[in-house]
């Protein structure tokens, strides 16, 4: 029986959306991630009668058929790439984009990837790295004994060095990195992100530049997801799981009948 494929279909979407939301819910405090949704398409047809063909020897035509759909496919969990409210830290290393653009990070194997995520530090030899060691580009080193660290909204890195008290000097610049289709971004973990055909190449420059977003000291963007839509999603998601359940049931019992019938 059909009913029973069909509905089995759509209770295998209704569980990667779940696992979609969870996904989503369980990343609610991670600095800059990006909530994604599970998009679906109807699945082949059979044209029992197709719509438009000759009904009688007159040359009636059809002007509706009988179409039976072979139930749901996933075809994609898009990433929504909306901007993250910002969060105060008050941490010098703490950098948030608002608007477009990506910090650029360099990969122990020379590679690059990108985040939002800008919760930077130091590490031994001075230079600005993120969580997992790795420097953001360009590398900037902050000069041993140095201090009253700022970065401005043009990703200009400034300290003020020993005997110069007064006066701050700019040591390196922070570049930003756009894309033309930031959806068609990878994750790959660690709030990272890598460039594939579908993004297009990366574009480099830097904050406040044409297309470019700016960097805002002292806050971390949260990420975009809004627990009350997520909450509301997953009700509904349930409750369509638990209908299509409803219909293999259904579909079962009809089984039952015309099987008796045979008895």
């Amino acid at each position: 029986m059909q009913a029973l494929h069909t509905a089995a279909t759509g209770m295998a979407a209704q569980e990667l959306n779940v696992q979609v939301i969870s996904n989503n819910i369980a990343n609610l405090r991670t600095t800059g991630f990006k909530r994604q949704t599970a998009a679906f398409q109807d699945l082949i047809y059979e044209h029992i009668r197709r719509v438009g063909a000759q009904a009688s020897d007159q040359g009636t035509i059809l002007p509706v058929g009988i179409d039976i759909g072979g139930g749901v496919k996933t075809v994609g969990t898009p990433r929504q790439m909306t901007q993250g409210t910002l969060s105060q830290t008050g941490n010098d290393l703490d950098l948030a984009i608002t608007g477009e653009g990506f910090f650029k990070i360099q990969m122990p194997d020379g590679t690059f990837q990108y985040t939002r995520d800008g919760t930077f530090q130091m590490d031994n030899t001075g230079r600005i790295v993120n969580a997992q060691g790795n420097p953001v580009q360009p590398t900037i080193t902050i000069p041993q004994n140095a201090s009253g660290l700022t970065v401005n909204q043009q990703g200009q890195v400034s300290v003020t060095l020993p005997g110069a008290a007064n006066t701050s000097t700019v040591i390196g610049q922070i570049g930003l990195t756009r894309f033309v289709n930031k959806g068609g971004l990878q994750p790959v973990g660690n709030n990272l992100f890598i460039d594939t055909p579908s993004s297009g190449p990366p574009q480099d420059g830097l904050a406040t530049a044409e297309g470019f977003g700016t960097i805002n000291q002292g806050s971390l963007e949260q990420a975009n997801v809004d627990v009350v839509s997520e909450m509301s999603d997953l009700i509904a998601a349930q409750r369509a799981y638990e209908m299509n359940a409803k219909v293999i049931s259904a579909a079962d019992q009809m089984l039952q009948s015309t099987t008796a019938l045979f008895r």
